[in-house]
Order: C-alpha cells, then structure tokens, then sequence
C-alpha cells in the first residue's frame, strides 16, 4: 500500500480541486428515499425486461466502497445501512456533474437518483441521473481490514470496523433488538423503568472496588456507580412494587474478554417473590430475547450449541462442589479448606473467609464445566450480605448465579429486608474492609434507615446486557459488543498526518 501521508495529500488536492470547481466537498442534505435492502426486497426479482417495462425511479445515498472508472462510464458500489447497492455513472446523462468523476475515491460519501435496470451480468443497478458529493473522505479505507491481526486497532477505530465488516453493524443493530426485546419483556410484566444516580457517595450494591471522583463545588469525593441496587430497595420502600433499570455500572477491576471496567447491566425488583420465582421468570425472560433476537432456542456459541430450552438445572453451590471433587469434609473448616485449595494450585489470599475460600475454589472447578444453562444456588452468606438467609440453614442464603459457557450471566437473591441484619451484616463488610479487602461493602447507614421504614419481601436480580449479547451474537470477546471499548492510549511514534 502506498505511504498513508501521500494518499492523504492526493485526496486533500482532489478537495481543492473540486472547490475550484466550485463543489463543496462537505456537502448538503439529500434526500434518499431507498435504501438498498429495500430496493432488493421489493425489485430484486424483477427481470431486465419488467424493469424496462415499469421503471423504477429511486434515490439512495452512502459510502462508495467499489469504483471503477471505464473512461465514459463507471460503476460503482454505494453501502448504506442496510447494505449495498451497484450505481452506473455514464457520463453523457450526468452532464456537467461528470467533472466529479475524477476526484471520487472509496470512502467518499455520495447521493445518487436514477432508475433501476439489469447489466449483461443480471446485476440489478441503478443508472444515474444526478449525483451529489455528499463528504470527501480524507483517509482511505484499509485495503486488507479483514485480514488484520491487530484486533486492537478494529476496537479503537470502531468507525472504520463499522464501515468494511458488515457483520459488525449486524452484532450491534441484534445488541439494539436484544435491549429492546428486554424492555418489552419487563413491561409487559408490569415493571416500570426508572434512572438512578450514576454518583454515589457510597458505592454499595456490589462487591467491587469503584471509581474515585470529585464534585468541585461540594469539595467531596464521589464514586462512580458500581450497581444501582441499594437506589432500587429504596424505590421498593416507597410503594413501587416492579421497577427495573438498564444502567451503566463502573468498577475498577482488570480488563479482560469477559471485564470491561465500563459495562452494562439490568436490574430489576419485584415485590412479594423470591429467588424461586425468579428462576422461572429468568427462563422465561431469555427464551423471549432468544426468540426475538435470532429466532431459536438453540444459540451457537464457539465450538458448542446453547440449548436455552427450560427449565434450567438448580445446583446448590455446595453440591457442584462436591460434584466436581471438592471434599465435602473442607466446606466447614476455613484451614482444611485453604490448604486443600493451595494444594490444587488455586490462589487463596490471606485472610479469606470461608465463604470466598470456596468461591475461590468453584471459580477453578466447577465454572469452566458450566456450559449449557446452570442455576447454582444456595451460596455460603459472606459471599452475599444483602441477600435473605434460609431458614433452614442461616449459613446459606436465597441466592442464584445463572452460568452459561463458563461464565456468570446473572446474578439474583431473595433480597434481606431485616434492617438488623443487614446492619450487622454490613459491619462485618466494614471488618472485612479494614483488614484489606478492597471489594468489601460499606456501611450505608440511609439504606439502613431506610429498610426501618419497611420494605416488602422481595426479590431482585442483575443480568449482564454485554455478556447477553455475547451469548446471543457468538462473540468470543466482550470488547466486540461494547462499541468503543476501553483501551490503553494509543502510542503514536509517527508524526500525526
């Protein structure tokens, strides 16, 4: 490929030029009345003979990404959002418009109208009639982006993945079908939708470390949201009874194919039900995105088929354990437990408790084998202090995590609603804290005060809406369903062009 900074100054002289011309190379509105999908739905069939017969009149406008000049004519290739379309340029119809034939280039943004007609190849094409430059593409389009090793370069110029990878814009229009596909879902349900605030002065809801801001004028620190949870009980104490919200959630934790620290989540409360509950309306909840998503139940995902079909299995923590080769004699001796998971190569940090020894110990045994929908249900408390106990066994609580292709989906309880409790519960968080846990809860002494007032039984839960779309597209990677990913700054050791 030629040096980038001589096609850039080739392309800024064809600007100048058409300026002299007296086109402006940032040009007007245009009005397409067509898209090109929709010229193919509804004339794709059509012979040469029937479009001569009842010609088509039509106007589409995008991105030329094929060109080719035969001297007294050109075809080319216009993609809109719907896809591509081929225009004939002749110029004895164009007129003086030809003059703009010369300075086109692949990634120039144009308007044509014409008529619709088949070549000798049977090709359906527009012949065009009048043509607008519509913006002079400064950069070329990659000759090769589909064959570039560097994904990195795919998510940091996501603009320029969007206009050659087709199958890009596709995962990202099914993103806006699956979000809305939940919207409906929930309110058909009776949830509402509500906005919580995006910065707390306590990060609660979570288990995770936050972002740290300042707010100039109060001259206090602030943290990014980590959930919106703790604001959604509080909605439930003032009387709505169903509210969910599609939020963005920040923590500061490492970055990987399944961690953004940026990501987005669904959480959704409903009065008067518990995790049990929950378990069949999550079912129900995927099988609908399913469906309307991509039309099946069954989801290819890498090497494997998802079978979304209900009902799911529901594991108790403690048996997927033990299933999986854990004895069941280290689920009640922190020591025994600790040594067994070192002994297994598992990283144990010090001062664990015993509930998050085991977590650490499940993340090595038993997710990887989570593929097919899996409830593992019933975790030890530690691991959730705003979670409702059970009451046949107060170590435990009402809780699931849905897994699907070794990795959480979903995360729901039957939600503590014992202001006591939760006090206490949010102290030993506070402990925990202390002695160096940085993920730990803060005491959050209104969402105390708060429970005082009442707040009905309840059950609530989070889905990962990037994580969904994952599943649902078939992408490895979490970077390729958020649009602009976060990523280190660029290094830039040539000089800018």
């Amino acid at each position: 490929m030629e040096d980038l900074n001589e096609l850039v100054r080739q392309r800024i002289k064809k600007l100048d030029e058409l300026r002299e011309l007296g086109i402006e190379p940032f040009g007007r509105p245009f009005q397409a009345d067509n898209h090109a999908a929709e010229l193919f739905a509804a004339h794709g069939s059509r012979t040469k003979e029937e479009l001569e017969a009842g010609p088509v009149e039509c106007s589409v406008a995008g991105r030329l990404v094929a060109y080719r000049d035969f001297g007294k004519a050109a075809f080319a290739h216009i993609q809109d959002n719907s896809g591509k379309i081929q225009i004939y340029l002749k110029r004895d119809i164009l007129g003086d418009r030809h003059k703009l034939l010369k300075k086109l280039d692949i990634g120039d943004i144009v308007g044509v109208q014409g008529r619709l007609f088949r070549t000798k190849t049977d090709e359906l094409t527009i012949e065009v009639t009048a043509f607008e430059l519509m913006t002079k593409a400064i950069r070329p389009l990659p000759e090769k982006w589909h064959g570039l090793k560097d994904v990195e370069t795919r998510y940091r110029q996501r603009y320029v993945d969007l206009i050659v990878n087709p199958e890009v814009r596709e995962n990202f229009a099914k993103r806006s079908k699956i979000i809305k596909a939940v919207r409906d879902f929930l309110e058909a349900k009776g949830f509402i939708e509500v906005e919580t605030p995006m910065l707390h002065q306590i990060p609660g809801g979570a288990t995770a470390r936050p972002f740290t801001t300042h707010h100039n004028a109060l001259d206090m620190d602030l943290y990014l949201r980590i959930a919106p949870e703790l604001y959604l009980k509080r909605l439930l104490v003032g009387g709505y009874e169903r509210v969910y919200e599609l939020n963005k959630n920040f923590r500061n934790e490492g970055i990987s194919t399944r961690h953004n620290p940026e990501f987005s989540m669904l959480e959704f409360y409903i009065a008067y039900r518990d995790y049990h509950f929950l378990m069949a309306f999550t079912e129900e909840l995927f099988s609908h995105v399913a469906l309307k998503a991509i039309g099946s139940l069954k989801i290819p995902y890498g090497d494997v088929e998802v079978d979304l079909t209900p009902p799911w299995p529901r594991v108790p923590m403690l048996e997927a354990l033990e299933k999986s080769g854990v004895p069941a004699e280290i689920f009640s001796d922190p020591e025994k437990a600790k040594t067994w998971g070192r002994s297994q190569k598992i990283d144990i940090p010090e001062g664990s408790s015993m509930g998050k020894i085991l977590d650490e110990i499940f993340k090595e045994k038993v997710e990887p084998g989570l593929i097919q929908p899996t409830f593992i249900i019933d975790h030890p408390v530690e691991l959730s202090p705003l979670a409702k106990r059970k009451a046949d066994n107060p170590g435990l609580v009402e809780r699931f995590e849905l897994f699907i292709c070794s990795r959480e989906i979903a995360n729901a309880f039957s939600e503590l609603n014992d202001p006591f409790d939760q006090k206490g519960r949010f102290l030993e968080q506070v402990i925990a804290k202390q002695a160096g846990d940085d993920e730990a809860h803060w005491m959050d002494e209104d969402f105390i005060r708060a429970l005082e007032y009442g707040m009905p039984p309840a059950a609530g839960e989070g889905i990962g809406i990037d994580r969904l779309v994952m599943l649902l597209t078939n992408s490895a990677s979490i970077r390729d369903v958020i649009l602009f990913p976060q990523l280190k700054p660029e290094h830039q050791s040539e000089e800018a062009v």
